[in-house]
């Protein structure tokens, strides 16, 4: 049992900060502890970079639209809110992903998970690679493996054992919608650290992936699907976070612009709000992303791990079109299109074969995807520029002529996390320093250790239980 309440400020009112404030209040409870808790929000929303749109019939999301299955820390908070009955599978029908290579879209060998091949038959026959570059992936099988457990980046990772030709043409666009980053900067260990354990455990990634291949397709009701999405969007996720915390206060429009320590005896801070507000705390968890996380802890201690990670700025382009008005056969989720490639887009989701609640049945709903690392200037072109370059990929790649009913352009500056090589590493260094130096302020989020909805939920649940044990102590 530990003291009677304890007030706690959430820095960020995304899914992290609102994960944060769900599990701490749940934690401390059961602990005996009547937390008080406030979200302070820079925005006029809630929920960060999820935000749904319900237009003329469609479901549009501008921000993320969907959720590794797999990663089960989205569905529990789900079912604990009630709302896991509103999850929806992908269209079964939709399995097909399509890669561009020299201009023409080839679809994704069966057994490929990420650029590797669980399957050498259709690897062999597919028309992604040249003969020379499946014949350097099947080296694989017989390549020397390193044993070392020392981090190094996912792209010199895949060079090294499947060769240039697999990460450029498979593994790189794969990765696109998950980084858009360079994956000679990302680290192996942060991103995927099963390739290294299988390099290591079976001295091949192909025959690691083959004996330790396990569905990635989770069952939800009586349908299988590796993504989820709620029927509604999945602001619905937010809304009903908001809607369960209504005994947390939640500032909104409302920036941070320093926290500072308490001088007395008793650790403590104040965080103090661009209006000159300020607001005491025994605890403090900053959510932001780590550009901002950095500022805010810079004048109390050391925030090199922080600087370290860079973003990347990406932009949403989703296109309404009448259903007979556009060609092609539409037998698949999209396509995904290689740096080498030289478009302006970097992957096209078939949002209305994808995900069959997302349109009406005479209309057809297409998401692109503009900016990577290093092409990121088109992301902030004026919205008749990047819409007319848009459409130029889909004129040539999909031959669609037909003007759109609507385009929505959602831009997202500075929003994909960059994990540089030791970066898990150096963020256990930094959380180390954090705990020593300023007891009760704790840092988390997309920035540290993982991307995804789920990641965020789950580093949030994962640091209420910390936090919660604390109180005991």
């Amino acid at each position: 049992m530990s003291d009677a309440s304890r007030k706690v400020v959430i820095v960020g009112g995304g899914l992290t900060g609102l994960s944060a404030a769900f599990y701490i209040r749940k934690y401390y409870k059961e602990k005996g502890c009547k937390p008080e808790i406030t979200i302070i929000e820079k925005d006029k929303v809630l929920g960060g970079k999820i935000e749904t749109l319900h237009r003329d019939g469609f479901v549009i999301e501008k921000g993320p639209d969907s959720f590794l299955a797999r990663k089960t820390a989205m569905v529990e908070l789900a079912k604990e809110l009630e709302i896991d009955h509103e999850l929806v599978t992908t269209n079964p029908e939709a399995k097909k992903t399509y890669i561009v290579n020299q201009g023409r879209l080839h679809p994704m060998p069966p057994g490929l998970v990420l650029g590797v091949p669980t399957e050498i038959g259709p690897f062999l026959r597919s028309g992604l690679v040249s003969w020379s570059g499946k014949l350097r992936a099947l080296m694989d099988l017989v390549r020397a493996p390193r044993k070392s457990t020392e981090d190094e980046s996912l792209g010199n990772f895949i060079e090294r054992r499947l060769g240039a030709e697999v990460l450029s043409n498979m593994t790189e666009p794969l990765l696109a919608g998950i980084y858009a980053g360079d994956t000679y900067r990302l680290s192996l260990q942060s991103t995927f650290p099963q390739f290294g354990e299988m390099e290591r455990k079976y001295g091949s990634l192909i025959k690691g992936m083959m004996t330790g291949k396990k569905p990635v397709e989770t069952h939800t009701g009586t349908k299988k699907s590796a993504f989820l999405t709620f029927r509604q969007g999945l602001q619905s996720l937010v809304h009903a976070l908001v809607h369960d915390l209504d005994d947390v206060e939640q500032r909104l429009d409302s920036a941070v612009s320093a926290i500072e320590q308490h001088s007395g005896e008793q650790p403590g801070y104040e965080v103090v709000l661009a209006s000159g507000e300020r607001i005491a705390a025994d605890d403090v968890v900053v959510t932001t992303p780590a550009f901002a996380a950095a500022d805010l802890l810079r004048p109390l201690v050391d925030v090199t791990e922080l600087d370290a990670i860079n973003y990347v700025s990406v932009a949403n382009v989703v296109l309404a079109f009448e259903r007979e008005d556009v060609s092609g056969s539409f037998d698949g989720s999209g396509f995904l299109v290689p740096r080498k490639e030289g478009r302006n887009i970097t992957a096209c989701t078939w949002t209305g074969v994808k995900w069959l609640h997302t349109s009406p049945e005479d209309k057809m709903l297409l998401r692109c995807y503009v900016g990577r690392f290093g092409d990121e200037e088109k992301v902030s072109y004026p919205d008749e520029e990047l819409i007319a370059l848009v459409r130029k990929d889909l004129r040539e790649l999909m031959n669609i002529t037909a003007e759109p009913l609507f385009a929505e352009i959602t831009r997202l500056p500075k929003s994909m996390p960059q994990y540089p090589v030791n970066h898990l590493r150096h963020i256990a260094e930094f959380r180390s320093r954090l705990n020593r130096m300023l007891p009760g302020i704790y840092a988390t989020g997309a920035a540290f250790e993982g991307v995804g909805l789920p990641d965020c939920i789950r580093q949030a649940k994962e640091l209420a239980g910390q936090m919660a044990d604390r109180l005991a102590r």
